[in-house]
């Protein structure tokens, strides 16, 4: 806040409004008054007050939606609402809902003065915390939840996706399942600009077409069965926000055009409607497919994939970090053993050199895991090599591609062969798979119809 504190008034009383206004005026404050509640709502962003006066009852448009659209677009500006037919109730409902102070008609002018300076004062040290907290983390990248890591691959990642990070640029992260890709959206969205926004995420092969679309876009109450009531779309819940789309090659070609859309024209429409609503927010995408690769094969638009691949970050896997394995796991331990109220846990050199050793095909969630496991099974102070899981105590002899595969073999053929393996190592068990695997039991599932193993 620079000069004088930004009031806006808004009630349907022109008497009011003209004394207020000049009674602040004359007090140093900035004031501008509405007597329309829907055009003030509509030019909130260009107004953008310090602090909001405004009345409850007015025509058209009452003075929680006030509080509701303002809350929206800044949860920090101070909203004080005035009634003439005041209630306990009615304050502590109006306080609930984000009011800075219920204020009764008639009050005095020194009332209101002094309010609106104790408000102004409120949002003065509300930016001087923010813009603190912006800088601690400027100056120190761990503040903000950086991921582990020093392997030159790695770093480089890190380096760029800090750059990008202060802007508005779409995302896509790419890299192996386990790599870490949600964390590193959180770590752009806590160093952007949007960081006071919600941070809202969705994993696009969770769920049936029918209801990734409803998630996404909202529906009218009665547009298909089980739909009893409105429901707002999460890109419209993440107003002001990052959303974060994991694997968004899992989305059907018809829900990538809409998402297109929502994208080029920053707007959605949602399901069983024709009323467009505006949206705003930042787009990170992730996936562990290459999209390319998938371009070609007509499963993915090459659209989508221009206005998605603005910035690219490839997290590389584990096995090509080994330097970073003991890192991971120092930190993981830590914290594992903290859960469990095992403080000081460690890991004997002799496990920490298989651990280093192994080449982690589920990778940074595959070693957490590990490492989870450990700590449950361990009874004295020390992680020992027994604590470790099988496959990383004895890891298997037989290579993933046999002698038979072909000399240039498919994803397809690869990921098919992955996915064996890992039920291999997790004797069949599919939910565990799913989870090293990093997707969905019912993605799983899908791939298993799709690659013909076992029965789906």
């Amino acid at each position: 806040m620079s000069g004088k504190p930004k009031v806006l008034i808004i009630d349907d009383e022109r008497a009011i409004l003209d004394t207020v206004e000049i009674l602040l005026r004359g007090e140093g404050f900035h004031a501008v008054s509405y007597h329309d509640a829907r055009e003030a709502i509509d030019r909130l962003d260009e107004e953008a007050p310090d602090i909001v006066l405004t009345d409850i009852r007015m025509p058209h448009v009452s003075g929680i939606e006030v509080l509701t659209a303002v809350r929206e677009r800044d949860p920090e500006t101070p909203v004080i609402l005035m009634t003439a037919q005041a209630s306990l109730q009615s304050a502590v409902n109006a306080v609930n809902q984000g009011a800075y102070y219920y204020l009764q008609k008639p009050f005095s002018n020194a009332e209101l003065v002094t309010l609106l300076r104790r408000a102004a004062e409120t949002r003065i040290l509300s930016r001087e915390n923010r813009a603190l907290k912006k800088e601690i983390r400027r100056r120190d990248p761990a503040a903000a939840g950086r991921p582990t890591g020093t392997s030159r691959s790695f770093v480089d990642v890190l380096q760029l996706a800090e750059m990008v990070a202060p802007t508005d640029s779409t995302v896509l992260i790419t890299g192996e399942s386990g790599t870490g890709k949600e964390v590193l959206a959180r770590y752009i969205h806590r160093l952007s600009e949007r960081e006071d926004g919600p941070y809202v995420s969705i994993n696009c092969g969770a769920l049936p077409e029918n209801l990734l679309e409803s998630e996404l876009f909202g529906h009218v109450k009665g547009s298909f069965t089980g739909a009893v009531r409105d429901k707002q779309g999460l890109l419209e819940a993440a107003r002001g926000g990052t959303f974060f789309l994991d694997e968004v090659a899992e989305m059907s070609p018809q829900l990538q055009v809409k998402l297109l859309r929502a994208i080029q024209e920053r707007e959605i429409v949602a399901v069983g409607s024709t009323d467009v609503r505006e949206i705003d927010v930042r787009i990170i995408a992730a996936t562990n497919r290459d999209l390319d690769h998938e371009i070609r094969a007509g499963t993915f638009r090459s659209d989508l994939y221009y206005r998605l691949n603005v910035i690219t970050l490839h997290l590389p896997p584990l096995r090509e970090r080994e330097e970073d394995v003991q890192l991971l796991a120092e930190r993981f331990l830590g914290r594992l053993a903290e859960q469990h109220g095992r403080p000081g846990l460690r890991v004997t050199p002799e496990a920490m050199a298989l651990l280093r050793a192994h080449d982690w095909p589920g990778n940074v969630r595959e070693l957490e895991n590990a490492l989870e496991r450990a700590v449950i099974v361990t009874d004295g102070d020390v992680v020992d090599v027994d604590a470790l899981p099988g496959r990383v105590r004895e890891p298997a002899a037989t290579p993933l591609v046999t002698e038979n595969a072909p000399a240039n073999p498919t994803l397809e053929i690869i990921e098919r062969a992955y996915i064996l393996w890992v039920l291999e190592a997790e004797q069949g068990n599919k939910a565990r798979a799913a989870e090293v695997l990093g997707i969905d039991p019912s993605t799983l599932y899908r791939k298993l119809n799709r690659y013909g193993i076992g029965n789906g």
